[in-house]
């Protein structure tokens, strides 16, 4: 056995600082999720409420809207159709986008949009085509038609489903819901949801990469390169003939009557090199 002297501690003490800082700058000593390793650079926030109104930074295409709720913004749908709030000042790329929302109910129903591309702008200065309801809230099977008919056109937000992807909202839809990419990407089990309700999501738009995670775990993700086949398309899916952007606009949907989600921050941060 050999004696350590005062030399012999004072290096194998410095050999345990510089493996434990390794350990750490590599993560492999913290509990970061997938998102965090990406980057390491600040948050920006971007505003969702300033003098008590929705910001003047985000404009409504559609029907419904947003409402200030205090420092948070409230979804209020209307049967008239889905709505999406714009967020118009800048397009986001090669970013980390986080959010933090609520729904009412595990069957609320929202979406964050990504990469919609410049024709959005267009739908925030005209009228959208509108439905109607029965007194139960139900569509006719004439209003059914003229729906599939406003989506196929891409009018108003229709346009942005088919211009852009839509990061899906809502727990109760499982695979289908929360985190996933709409009709492109299924999201995995969902970590527990906090006592309070809240969850938060980072979108992670790398290239042609979108991977999303949910409170810290990495549910789903896609890539615009790789080739998509369906048997068949559903009229609310988005079509894939047009090339998204991979610098584009962002959005928050409102969709049925009752659908009441609260969103209480949006914030980006560039990647890191």
């Amino acid at each position: 056995m050999v004696k350590e002297t005062k030399s012999n501690l004072s290096w194998s003490l410095m050999r345990y600082i510089y493996l434990a800082v390794t350990v750490l700058i590599f993560g492999g000593g913290l509990n970061l999720s997938a998102a965090d390793k990406e980057t390491n650079n600040p948050w920006h926030s971007i505003p969702l409420v300033k003098g008590g109104k929705v910001s003047s930074d985000w404009a409504q295409v559609g029907w419904g809207k947003f409402v200030a709720d205090g420092k948070m913004i409230r979804s209020e749908p209307d049967e008239r159709g889905i709505g999406l709030l714009v967020y118009t000042r800048e397009k986001l790329g090669n970013c980390q986008i986080r959010t933090v929302f609520k729904g009412k109910t595990p069957r609320s129903n929202s979406g964050f949009y990504i990469r919609i591309d410049d024709g959005i702008l267009d739908w925030t200065k005209k009228e959208s085509p509108a439905v109607s309801r029965d007194d139960n809230g139900k569509m006719s099977e004439e209003m059914v038609t003229k729906l599939k008919g406003i989506a196929d056109s891409e009018a108003g937000p229709w346009y942005a489903v088919h211009h852009g992807y839509e990061v899906q909202i809502m727990d109760a839809a499982g695979a289908h819901g929360t985190g996933s990419i709409y009709s492109l990407a299924d999201a995995a089990p969902l970590p527990e949801k906090s006592e309070d309700g809240w969850r938060t999501m980072v979108i992670t738009l790398n290239g042609s990469k979108v991977m999303v995670d949910i409170d810290g775990k990495r549910v789903s993700s896609f890539d615009s390169e790789a080739k998509v086949t369906r048997a068949k398309r559903n009229w609310t899916e988005p079509k894939l003939d047009t090339k998204r952007p991979e610098v584009g606009y962002i959005g928050l949907q409102t969709h049925d009557p009752e659908d009441i989600v609260w969103f209480k921050e949006v914030s980006v941060r560039p990647l890191g090199k």
